[in-house]
This record gives structure tokens, C-alpha cells and sequence, in this order.
């Protein structure tokens, strides 16, 4: 019994630690996060609960949500100009992917670190 709670005590430790990790390791630039392809850019989506969606678009399906979070730019593009009170007006919008590979969505340039258009981010 004591050896079965050894091994649980650890293993939830070893959770702990890695749960801690990617906490916190959400604001720090990812090491390779786009796998070495230098055609990605990684770009950090600075807010909270921010849509990435099918087209650059707020009309679009939302695909997912995401909060603070560093994601792999293909392109951006002029889209719909999105207002916010809080942060601004933009019409550019980012193609982003997970990974590279992965799926693609769009999110407005409003809530990704580096202003109205973003270096390095070549236009689709």
C-alpha cells in the first residue's frame, strides 16, 4: 500500500511540474515552435479569448479560441475591419496555424503582438 502511494504521490508531482512548466512557459517565445520552416513566423497572440476563424472575417465560423498564445503565421491580408474599443481598429488579419501543418485560421492583427501589420509576416 505504502508503494502504491509512493508512486501516486509521484506521479502526481511529475504533473505538477509539467502543468507548472507550460504555465509557465506561455508568455516566453517558443524554442522551435514552427518546427525549423523558415517560411513560418512565430507571432504571439497577446490577449484573452481571441476567435481564429475560417476567413479574415468576424462573419466567419470561429474555428477556435484561443488566449495568449504563440501560433505560426503563414501571410497576412486586408479583411474586414475589426473595431474594438479597448484596443483599436484593424482591417489586416494573420493566417495562423498550431503547428506547422495543422490547420489554418485567421485572426486580426488587433490581437497579435507587433501592431496594425506584422514584421516579418510576408502578405498572401
Amino acid at each position: 500500500m505504502k508503494r502504491l502511494i509512493s508512486r501516486t504521490a509521484m506521479g502526481l508531482a511529475v504533473t505538477a511540474l509539467a502543468v507548472g512548466g507550460l504555465a509557465t512557459t506561455a508568455q516566453a517565445a517558443p524554442a522551435a515552435a514552427n518546427n525549423g520552416d523558415p517560411t513560418l513566423t512565430d507571432v504571439y497572440i497577446w490577449a484573452t479569448d481571441v476567435n481564429l476563424r475560417q476567413q479574415p472575417t468576424t462573419d466567419s465560423p470561429r474555428l477556435a479560441v484561443r488566449s495568449q498564445w504563440w501560433g505560426d503565421a503563414l501571410c497576412q491580408t486586408q479583411g474586414q475591419t475589426v473595431h474594438d474599443p479597448a484596443v483599436g481598429t484593424n482591417n489586416w488579419w494573420t493566417a495562423v496555424m498550431e503547428f506547422s501543418g495543422s490547420d489554418i485560421a485567421w485572426v486580426n492583427n488587433l490581437y497579435i503582438r507587433g501592431g496594425e501589420k506584422i514584421a516579418g509576416v510576408p502578405d498572401c
